[in-house]
């Protein structure tokens, strides 16, 4: 696809990738906008018209800084702005700032703890207030205000004596030079000082049911359980938008979800997409745009450490042996995906291709079993110490695929004395504090783990990110190995690409080993769209489908 300047910003994708192939990996950070790919047609001069994005689960998470999960950011990403964003090249782009700061341009001193950002002067919030460095103060320092939940805030953390020196320019010093941090910001949504600095609790803000953002896309309308509808900012300082609407809606049922894309009701499949086995269908569809492309998700088993029958790193290692892998992506998802044993991404910089392959070896599960301890009792089901062998699997209700992988894992594991029961629920119980603060006891789940393609895990992996632990992050396995953190802290404080490949290659090592979660394949998702749209663009690097709505358009 070739590129055409924006009007708006005055460089094209064209010249970003020139910039990284001159300056090499300082060449990831270069200077404007998200690239707008040409298309025959020239969107319109003013919003026209609507898109109809259909989604397996329902967004219900709208203040973007709050515990959120992939589908929620469809919404983050329309309605509010970061400092930066990545585009689908891979290249971290301005977005309320004016450049990417960098050691080359001063933006980042040598040692890389001093910060300088200058903003954009045209930027205002949706009810007209303009946008000014006191927002980014006030949405660093909401982060890690202890009273605050916050989704994540690793590396917010290490920021220090922040400074307001004018509307336009903020500094701010880090504790300790973190190499993610640039990442991370890509996905900082910044939220409105003036709206909420008034609230006593931000936790229960009444933004946080209809926020205010500065995104090209204005909060319109909630149909809980059904839809939620997005109007076109017209006062928008970026690209676009140029539809009317934007609405996402909900169809939990992944069957019902690409009828309605067959029938013409949806009008773009997001997330979970289309399912595999309507693919080789899908893609014959007349008027309709279907293609297969490799995400950064990971589709596992995981494990909640705390529970005893799950703390036996043999039980793990045995569950492991006993899933046909080869058979859940062959019979189940239609050869789409592809087999892994890590949570990084094959297409990633930093994942290792070296790791220990899984087999599918019943015997060799039931003799370590034996070895370990786990006697079968009466009924056929494993015991130790007291402990039966025994935990429920739990998913999104309407997941056909989900739910026949599991009725599939648990036949497997049965025959090797194990019992995992099913314990499915509707996406927003499961993904709310059932999942957050890790109340199952093992889960089927998608996960991207990488920020802005970023290989820092630490708000995944390390010991303090456990929540339910009263941690900051998303450990919801409730893993703890102190080599594995200490690890995480080098990898974040090491900016030079091989040297970090090195520490994450280790990572990835000992997480194969421990086994807190069982990879089952990286995602190959299925996007579907109708043939009018213009303007979409898959991006590797985020996880929502609309991470660049503005562009969207009917051609």
């Amino acid at each position: 696809m070739t590129s055409q300047n924006n009007s708006k910003t005055g460089f094209s994708r064209r010249s970003a990738l020139r910039m990284m192939a001159a300056g090499g990996a300082a060449g990831l950070i270069a200077p404007n906008l998200l690239g707008k790919p040409a298309f025959a047609s020239t969107p319109p001069a003013t919003p026209t018209g609507r898109i109809v994005v259909g989604l397996s689960q329902e967004p219900t998470v709208f203040n973007p800084l709050m515990p959120h999960i992939e589908v929620d950011d469809a919404f983050d990403f329309s309605v509010f702005d970061a400092l930066f964003r990545i585009n689908a090249d891979g290249v971290i782009i301005p977005n309320l700032a004016t450049e990417v700061p960098s050691q080359a341009n001063g933006g980042i001193s040598a040692d890389g703890l001093n910060w300088r950002i200058r903003l954009r002067d045209d930027v205002t919030w949706h009810d007209g207030t303009p946008f000014t460095a006191e927002d980014v103060k006030y949405t660093l320092q909401l982060i890690v205000n202890p009273d605050f939940r916050a989704w994540r805030t690793t590396g917010h953390s290490l920021v220090r004596d922040i400074t307001v020196v004018s509307p336009t320019e903020i500094t701010w010093r880090m504790e300790e030079a973190f190499a993610p941090y640039l990442s991370f910001l890509t996905e900082t949504f910044m939220v409105p000082k003036h709206i909420l600095e008034k609230e006593a609790d931000p936790n229960q803000a009444a933004f946080n049911q209809a926020p205010i953002g500065t995104g090209a896309f204005k909060w319109g309308q909630r149909l809980a359980g059904d839809r939620l509808e997005l109007v076109a900012n017209p006062d928008y300082f970026g690209e676009g938008p140029y539809i009317e609407q934007l609405i996402f809606k909900y169809i939990p049922d992944m069957t019902v979800l690409y009828a309605q894309f067959k029938s013409g009701d949806v009008d773009l499949v997001g997330q979970a997409y289309i399912s595999p086995d309507h693919y080789q269908e899908a893609k014959n569809l007349p008027d309709r745009v279907v293609t297969a492309e490799p995400k950064g998700s990971v589709e596992s088993i995981y494990l909640n450490q705390e529970l005893p029958q799950l703390q036996d790193r043999a039980v793990r290692e045995a569950l492991y042996l006993a899933m046909d892998r080869t058979a859940i992506i062959d019979a189940l998802y239609y050869g789409v995906p592809s087999p892994t044993e890590t949570f990084m991404p094959p297409q990633s910089y930093y994942f290792n291709p070296n790791l220990p392959k899984q087999e599918f070896n019943l015997d060799r599960a039931r003799k370590i079993l034996d070895e370990a301890g786990w006697v079968p009792g009466a009924d056929g089901i494993r015991e130790k110490d007291g402990v039966r062998l025994s935990f429920s699997n739990s998913t999104t209700v309407g997941n056909h695929l989900r739910e026949q992988t599991q009725q599939f894992l648990q036949q497997t594991f049965g025959e090797i004395g194990v019992e995992m029961t099913i314990a499915n629920l509707p996406p927003a119980v499961m993904w709310g504090e059932y999942w957050g603060l890790s109340q199952f006891e093992s889960a089927m789940v998608g996960i991207t783990y990488l920020v802005g393609g970023d290989p820092d895990v630490t708000y995944r992996f390390h010991t303090d990110a456990i929540a339910a632990k009263g941690g900051n992050g998303s450990n919801n396995a409730q893993y703890s190995n102190p080599e594995v953190d200490a690890l995480l802290v080098e990898g974040s404080r090491t900016f030079d690409p091989e040297k970090r490949r090195e520490i994450y290659f280790k990572v990835q090592e000992i997480i194969r080993h421990d086994l807190p979660f069982l990879p089952m394949f990286a995602y190959t998702n299925v996007y579907g769209r109708k043939a009018g749209i213009e303007g979409f663009e898959v991006n590797t690097n985020t996880r929502t489908e609309s991470w660049h709505a503005a562009a969207w358009y009917w051609a």
